[in-house]
């Protein structure tokens, strides 16, 4: 019985923290004003795409939409990964349809894909 309550109690603290990340998501994508050089988010990236990408997509995907237009480099610093990590996970973002990427001079940046 005691390990069966142990189990409950970890799944609920699961579940608040769930809960905790979905109102913070919830709340970085109401709409606002967007900042010069940005797009409004309710344009681009749905909620329920973002909810759908794994953790480590997400994150990348969230701190590309809150920077804007980045390099790998750029999301590395507000992540803590390493760059070819951030670069890895922005190509298969690239390559799922949610953002898309250019060159500016030698530099390649990334930029969630508006809808269309």
């Amino acid at each position: 019985m005691s390990e069966e309550n142990d189990i409950l109690v970890q799944i609920l603290q699961n579940l608040k923290e769930i809960n905790s990340k979905l109102d913070r998501i919830t709340v970085q994508t109401e709409p606002v004003a967007p900042k010069s050089g940005q797009f409004d988010f309710a344009d681009s990236m749905d909620v329920m795409t973002l909810l759908s990408l794994p953790d480590h997509l997400r994150t990348t995907a969230t701190t590309l939409f809150e920077i804007g237009p980045a390099t790998a480099e750029e999301i590395s610093v507000v992540t803590k990964k390493e760059r070819a990590v951030e670069s890895n996970y922005l190509n298969q973002l690239v390559r799922m349809d949610h953002v898309e990427k250019f060159r500016n001079g030698r530099k390649v940046y990334f930029q969630i894909k508006e809808k269309m």
